[in-house]
């Protein structure tokens, strides 16, 4: 693919380094205010991750870097507590630990954290990119492609992992379809990708989540394309609570399942799905929204945000490394093996 056509459908940046602090596009408020947060201290980074004003594992990972960043310049004797602070902000996503154990290998030196930062984030878009390129030629003619929450340039550095694939595709021509899922309770789906795909001229339909099986039967789809936090070494994903439903949903309806994420995503540490802390939130984020209760008072809620998709159900996995086909322990270790 041209450099003309990785650019098309590409005009969103979320994480905005500026010299002496981080500005964020608080996705809290997309899509009725685009509104920044600036982030001048490793606290207030932390704090921005916590709260999802910025989101999706390798965005949370290259705005970690900066957090870093923020602390050398402004706190140097604090850099320890600050790394820890920032690790602690999601459990997750493995992209975070990766990111800031890339950055304490650096050492003290602010210009230096500030060059490591500055080369995660290229890195990431040009991942993308590739990926973008690796998953697009797997999808076919005229398709129809579902996607979970958000996965694109609000979610990392630019383009997106499997939100790429869905640009790349579509300035091939090779999609025909696209829809999203709504992605309850913070409504990544409904809020973000519907935005980031109209914003970017990619025309998208959105469907509630429950929706998904009576769209598949339908024929309208014929891949589910999905991001990741975290891939296990025997190719085990967990992604955006729902994913795992929609595996079991598509492998029903014959439709094919690719998980796209960028190889700092590949944790080869962690044996298997079941070894993945999966975060929870807390209960209010189901029973009300924006600042609004919907549930009658007294009710109680389970809310993890996560859930793990066996590799048996997953057609691919696009790395800018490569493609891993029919995911299991022995096609990961052959690509992943290499030390990070």
């Amino acid at each position: 693919m041209n450099a003309s056509a990785a650019s098309s459908h590409d005009s969103i940046r979320a994480v905005l380094w500026q010299g002496d602090h981080l500005r964020l596009l608080d996705q809290r408020r997309l899509p009725a205010e685009e509104t920044y947060v600036d982030c001048r201290s490793a606290a207030e980074v932390a704090t921005a991750i916590h709260d999802l004003t910025v989101r999706g594992a390798p965005a949370i990972g290259i705005a970690a870097a900066w957090g870093v960043v923020l602390a050398a310049q402004n706190e140097p004797e604090r850099l320890d507590a600050a790394l820890a602070q920032l690790r602690s902000a999601r459990p997750t996503a493995v992209n975070l630990m990766w990111a800031l154990d890339r950055m304490k290998r650096v050492g003290a030196d602010a210009a230096a954290l500030a060059r490591e930062a500055q080369a995660i984030q290229d890195e990431d878009l040009a991942a993308n990119r590739r990926m973008g390129e690796l998953g697009a030629a797997l999808l076919g003619d005229g398709v129809g492609v579902l996607t979970h929450c958000n996965t694109g340039s609000l979610a990392t550095a630019g383009y997106g992992t499997a939100l790429g694939v869905i640009r790349a595709g579509f300035a091939a021509g090779c999609i025909a379809r696209v829809y999203a899922g709504e992605t309850r309770p913070w409504l990544q789906g409904a809020r973000l990708t519907i935005w980031e795909l109209l914003r970017d001229g990619i025309p998208a339909t959105l469907i509630a989540d429950s929706a998904a099986a009576h769209l598949m039967r339908s024929g309208a789809v014929q891949w589910v394309v999905v991001g990741a936090d975290r891939i296990a070494a025997n190719g085990d994903t967990a992604n955006k609570i729902g994913t795992y439903q929609l595996a079991i949903t598509a492998r029903h309806h014959g439709v094919k399942f690719m998980v796209v994420a960028p190889s700092s995503t590949v944790d080869m540490a962690t044996a298997s799905g079941s070894d993945i802390e999966i975060e929870l939130r807390t209960p209010d984020e189901l029973l009300g929204y924006a600042g609004q209760r919907t549930v009658v008072a007294g009710a109680q809620a389970w809310n993890p945000v996560f859930d793990v998709t066996p590799a048996a159900l997953i057609d691919a996995i696009v790395t800018e490394r490569g493609v891993v086909e029919r995911p299991d322990a022995a096609r990961m270790a052959e690509l992943f093996r290499r030390a990070r």
